[in-house]
């Protein structure tokens, strides 16, 4: 103890309860499906960092091996996932409902899990068939959606937008 008579650790204490307090209001709470999504995101990071480094099969770079960007990319888009579970879950609390947080958590688990798979397959790891067509399957019924939209799109023929405020019209 210090002379005033506080243990030192306090002040990391308090910052660490006020840091996950702040994280668990805006995420919500840490239930099987969020603990589940943070283990696949982080097996598949390493599992795609151990293709690039051992296996050097990497589709991420140039020449199959570790590549700094790609890993970076890779964190980027596993903290993009975290935004959107946060979008969720705040969707959840506006609308009183507990099942959008759930369903986003869900797809992102599916997403991983396929990643996974990949990698595994990679590694030459030996996968049940069933395995391999369940996730076959999934890839199927999923899709992955870009949007790419331009004022062309928002435009018909004339010009007008897609919902013209003068003559009441949509596309």
């Amino acid at each position: 103890m210090n002379p005033k008579g506080l243990d030192k650790s306090l002040p990391v204490s308090m910052g660490a309860g006020f840091l996950f307090s702040v994280l668990g209001n805006l995420f919500g709470d840490m239930n099987v499906g969020m603990v589940t999504l943070i283990a696949c995101m982080v097996f598949d990071y390493i599992t795609g960092v151990m293709i690039a480094l051992i296996w050097k099969k990497s589709n991420k770079s140039e020449n199959g091996g570790l590549s700094s960007k790609a890993g970076w990319k890779g964190l980027c888009r596993k903290f993009v996932i975290f935004v959107f579970v946060l979008i969720a879950n705040r969707l959840d609390i506006i609308f009183e409902t507990d099942y959008i947080r759930n369903a986003v958590i869900i797809g992102f688990i599916i997403n991983e899990i396929i990643s996974l798979v990949e990698n595994a397959g990679i590694m030459g790891v030996p996968l049940p068939k069933a395995l391999v067509n369940a996730v076959d399957m999934l890839k199927e019924k999923t899709t992955t959606v870009k949007l790419d939209v331009t004022n062309e799109d928002l435009e018909d023929e004339s010009g007008c937008p897609a919902q013209c405020k003068d003559c009441n019209r949509r596309k």
